[in-house]
């Protein structure tokens, strides 16, 4: 595992779309990484009271839209472990899975933002050898003022430029709910899925 970079890219990817992969292709160009691990979370602590798909849904979906890229790796960390799923935990076992390799997690620019209400934000960061920030539309927090509260943060922020891309999964939801066309959003094999199994339909 020596010399590898590896990113971390988690979330309930309900559904993936373009927007993920594109977000993923532009952190492992522009910070030099040798794979980016997906890490499908099945039970996000922040996103309590909200309906997720089943895992084995967003599993199936997932691993077609990795199909055919080498350097996108699913990650079942968080899936083979009980709840509660914090991203601190994640990246300590990682660490433990990965040896040797410099660990990137890869969060949104309003993620950052909201570090600070994170479970041990401390312990996170210092589990992290850079965090990968990709900047998009929203709030992006003052690095200066987030690292008086968190020392380390401001020396492994990465920002990553990214394209303009306004795609959101839960914009998707509404438009499949709705009958509305989505088909170009998604990859094509996870079109299939949804399609397969009448997914996001009311």
């Amino acid at each position: 595992m020596a010399g590898l970079k590896l990113g971390v890219f988690g979330g309930t990817f309900d559904p993936p779309h373009i927007g993920h992969l594109v977000l993923a292709a532009e952190a492992q160009e522009q910070l030099g990484l040798s794979r980016v691990l997906w890490v499908l979370t099945p039970d996000p602590p922040h996103k309590t009271g909200r309906r997720i798909s089943p895992s084995s849904d967003r599993l199936a979906m997932v691993l077609q839209a990795l199909a055919g890229n080498p350097d996108f790796e699913l990650s079942t960390i968080d899936i083979d472990r009980p709840p509660p799923h914090y991203a601190v935990d994640t990246m300590r076992l990682l660490r433990e899975g990965n040896p040797g390799a410099a660990l990137v997690f890869l969060m949104g620019g309003d993620s950052l933002a909201d570090l600070l209400s994170w479970h041990r934000p401390g312990d996170f960061v210092a589990a992290c050898d850079e965090i990968g920030v990709m900047l998009r539309p929203g709030r992006v927090a003052d690095l200066e003022s987030l690292s008086k509260s968190l020392p380390e943060v401001k020396d492994k922020v990465r920002f990553i430029r990214t394209p303009l891309l306004e795609i959101a999964s839960s914009e998707l939801r509404e438009r499949i709910a709705g009958g509305r066309p989505y088909r170009y959003y998604v990859p094509e094999g996870v079109y299939r899925v949804i399609e397969e199994r009448r997914l996001y339909r009311r």
